[in-house]
């Protein structure tokens, strides 16, 4: 080619690349001597490094840099790394005219001639002050959330790989799980799970659910390093690249123990708040229908008593009553268990050796329970005495030896036992802090299932055969216990046997007990005048006959109303007896008004409640329904005692 058309081709080529070079304007780029001096200048690099080409040309590239890059000798190092290795590649701050520093990329590469002569450098400069802000901003943000995470001591927050192994861990789960980090990261998160757990491979379908729906959420048991339990929650969410691939799960543990105790303690408190309404409402109806009952076998047994005295030389007669008799004591006997789960039985507490109380028994008891069953006592050398009512204790204690025999129908043995106990508040449900004794029955039989033991002291539930159980036992013996400030509790687990606790208050030590007075069973002096108030005509009807048999005379009224206007219109009587529960006018209300107006009237007061405490503030003889003809005569002769 000729040499001048050659020289105009380089001088064209030459041209179009300043050209090219001069229209880029996002990229300084020029050219360096080999010593580092500016040769050349776009206006790129005049943009956003502000010299112009006349001030700039000429001077050192290593003004750009900071001073102490310039001291640390940085310029120099790029310019031997581009010359030896051909290029220098790094990021960095820069300063412009101005003064202001921005961050650039950076590259030099070594020019030589075609003899392979170094002569220089190109430099290519860019401003990545934009992107190094927006990842400074990022890399805070990051640093904030970090601490977040770290700063959070409730929630166990902490990354896995896909796998499921630990890859990151907070403070949170350090302290909820007892793991440090440097003994948990790298570990499997199976480990948290219950060996329950694993063997249903939960820990797996919680890692498919999360891939495959996005997250995984359940509350469960989670063991601490420890190996103690604690109610978790738990939520897994999947985590996924840009490009879709999982790259891991986010996993958030709370600890939710004392959330789901207070939980389960309120839906206890509500059960038993339902329990209680419950056997309130049967214990008002039981207790109306005792109450009913009692006044028709007050009339019953009061009739029989008097027909049985009027057909004396009738012996084919007298068995029929003896047996009408028998059949309502019987019945006398059901309502007096009614009122004791109604806790409307009147209770003569005192103080109790229980010891000598189960020897009396010993006999009865051994007989009430056949010779396929034993009884063994155990008894401490020294126990405090019970507050309770020993008859009532008596028939409670009974009730739960034939039970404890009927859940043995192949034999074996019944222990009876006590101790002193200091219970803490919650101990025993209903029951205060403080001393008590506990009296238990403990059988060998079948036990209970937890169904059977939720409703066994429920009223007529029965897992005896028909015409073997009212259903009314236990209740009674938990109705006298609550009544008298204890309690029943029943212990069973199926095929392990029962065990049933009376718990009782110990009597008080320096309360002084007044003896009860000794009952005469001297008949009343000639006869008296009885005004008789009863709003059952059948029970007032009944208690006249009886009194009259007994040489009585009797006045008559139906109400406390019609009782003051009989006394207003005179005579005024001996004695008055009236029931208890009348509508308008109780008779304790009738009792305190004649007392007030006519304080020289006896005053009797008949029921089968125990609605009121002894003496009431009004003198009056208790006399209990249903009561017989023998009864009347001994309330009517025993002195009152004044209260």
């Amino acid at each position: 080619m000729n040499p001048t058309v050659a020289g105009l081709q380089q001088a064209s080529t030459e041209g179009r690349y300043r050209i090219l070079v001069d229209a880029i304007t996002d990229y300084a780029i020029y050219l360096l001597d080999p010593e580092g001096y500016v040769s050349s200048w776009n206006p790129g690099a005049q943009r956003f490094k502000g010299y112009s080409e006349q001030e700039i040309l000429g001077e050192h590239f290593s003004r750009f840099y900071t001073p102490e890059d310039r001291a640390a000798g940085i310029p120099a190092m790029a310019l031997a790394t581009a010359a030896r290795e051909g290029r220098f590649e790094a990021e960095g701050w820069r300063v412009r005219k101005d003064g202001k520093r921005f961050w650039a990329h950076v590259i030099i590469d070594a020019v030589h001639d075609p003899r392979g002569q170094l002569v220089g450098f190109a430099k290519i400069t860019r401003d990545l002050s934009e992107r190094k802000a927006a990842e400074e901003v990022l890399k805070r943000n990051q640093e904030q959330f970090r601490l977040l995470v770290q700063g959070v001591t409730d929630y166990a927050i902490y990354m896995l790989d896909p796998e499921g192994r630990v890859s990151s861990w907070n403070a949170g789960a350090q302290r909820i799980k007892g793991y440090a980090p440097d003994e948990i990261i790298g570990e499997h998160f199976s480990r948290f799970y219950t060996d329950e757990d694993k063997e249903k491979e939960l820990p797996r379908n919680a890692l498919e659910t999360a891939a495959r729906e996005g997250r995984f959420e359940r509350e469960g048991w989670r063991v601490r390093k420890d190996g103690t339990r604690f109610w978790a929650s738990v939520i897994i969410d999947a985590i996924h690249a840009d490009d879709g691939n999982l790259i891991g799960f986010a996993k958030i543990t709370r600890d939710v123990t004392e959330k789901r105790n207070a939980q389960e303690a309120l839906d206890r408190a509500r059960e038993e708040l339902f329990q209680s309404q419950k056997m309130e409402a049967v214990g008002q109806l039981t207790g109306g229908i005792a109450h009913d009952f009692n006044n028709l076998l007050t009339a019953i047994l009061g009739s029989l008593e008097i027909a049985r005295k009027r057909v004396a030389e009738m012996p084919e007669v007298l068995g029929l009553i003896d047996n009408a008799m028998q059949g309502a004591r019987r019945g006398a006997s059901l309502t007096q268990r009614l009122l004791a789960f109604s806790r409307k039985q009147e209770l003569k507490l005192e103080s109790v050796d229980l010891q000598n109380l189960v020897k009396e028994m010993a006999e009865l008891l051994q007989h009430s329970i056949g010779p396929a069953v034993e009884i063994s006592t155990v008894f401490p050398l020294s126990l405090p005495l019970a507050r309770t009512d020993p008859n009532q204790l008596g028939s409670a204690l009974l009730n739960l030896v034939v039970n404890a025999r009927d859940a043995m129908p192949r034999g074996g043995m019944i222990t009876v036992s006590a101790r002193k106990h200091v219970l803490d508040k919650g101990d025993v449900p209903d029951l205060p802090a403080g001393e008590y004794v506990c009296l238990s029955v403990r059988d060998e039989g079948e036990g209970m299932d937890a169904e059977t033991l939720e409703k066994a002291t429920t009223p007529f539930f029965t897992t005896k055969g028909i015409g073997k159980g009212t259903g009314l036992g236990l209740p009674m013996v938990q109705g006298v216990m609550a009544q008298s400030g204890g309690r029943l509790t029943l212990k069973s687990v199926r095929s392990q046997g029962t065990t049933a606790e009376l718990w009782m208050p110990i009597a008080d030590k320096q309360k002084v007990e007044n003896p009860p007075a000794e009952q005469t069973s001297v008949d009343p002096v000639g006869p008296l005048t009885v005004l008789v108030v009863d709003d059952d005509s059948l029970v007032q009807m009944n208690t006249v006959l009886m009194l009259e048999d007994l040489g009585h005379a009797t006045m008559q009224a139906q109400s406390g109303k019609e009782a003051l206007e009989v006394l207003e219109r005179g005579p005024v009587p001996d004695v008055l007896i009236t029931d208890h529960a009348m509508p308008h006018m109780t008779g304790a209300d009738l009792a305190r008004e004649v007392a007030s107006r006519y304080p020289n009237v006896r005053i009797v007061l008949a029921t089968g409640y125990a609605e009121l405490p002894d003496g009431a503030e009004v003198d009056a003889q208790r006399l209990s329904k249903p009561f017989n003809q023998r009864q009347l005569n001994a309330a009517l002769a025993t002195p009152v005692a004044i209260s």
